[in-house]
């Protein structure tokens, strides 16, 4: 079991759809009604709104307790704590996101014998990205990767594009496009 802890942004529908190609039963989170709408179409099998109240309770009742193998954080600074709670034992966190500091619990890594790790795009070697890229255009052309494209902006636009992006109050939809 995966969940994709924020899963209605580009990164997120992307994993959702490696997911569910490669056979895992998918989780994940939105920050609204129409986030969760997208974040089932692309794949998932369950779907919580990160912004309900026990929304990680209900998370952790739909997999009967046991938690998950894996967790793609987008938003560490706000939900790492709770992924540690949730991951179960060997399971493996893999922050992709992260806007500031948290404090943690480390001791539940030790309990569950858990691993957190972080990827950054910009540190990857040229090799590494060139994995990456094939990846995602052998999914394309295969059929089971289909960005969904949020909002496109004019280039004009460029510095309202970057807002939306990081407005908490803007749900997060797929890609945001620059078109000239």
């Amino acid at each position: 079991m995966i969940l994709i802890h924020g899963a209605s942004g580009a990164v997120g529908v992307g994993c959702v759809q490696f997911a569910k190609a490669n056979g895992m039963e998918v989780y994940g989170t939105a920050g609204s009604d129409v986030g969760c709408a997208l974040v089932t179409s692309v794949g998932a099998d369950y779907v919580f709104n990160h912004k309900e109240d026990n929304y990680t309770t209900k998370m952790m009742d739909a997999t009967g307790g046991r938690g998950f193998d894996v967790i793609i954080e987008m938003l560490a600074n706000v939900n790492l704590q709770k992924d540690l709670e949730m991951v179960n034992r060997f399971g493996r966190i893999v922050i992709v996101g992260c806007r500031g500091k948290i404090e943690i619990d480390p001791k539940l890594t030790m309990i569950k014998e858990a691993a957190v790790f972080g990827v950054l795009l910009s540190q990857f070697t040229e090799e590494e990205y060139a994995e990456i890229a094939s990846a995602v255009h052998d999914g394309m052309v295969d059929g089971y990767i289909d960005p969904y494209v949020g909002k496109e902006f004019q280039l004009s636009e460029s510095a309202m594009a970057h807002t939306d992006i990081v407005n908490p109050n803007i749900p997060t939809l797929g890609r945001i496009v620059i078109v000239m």
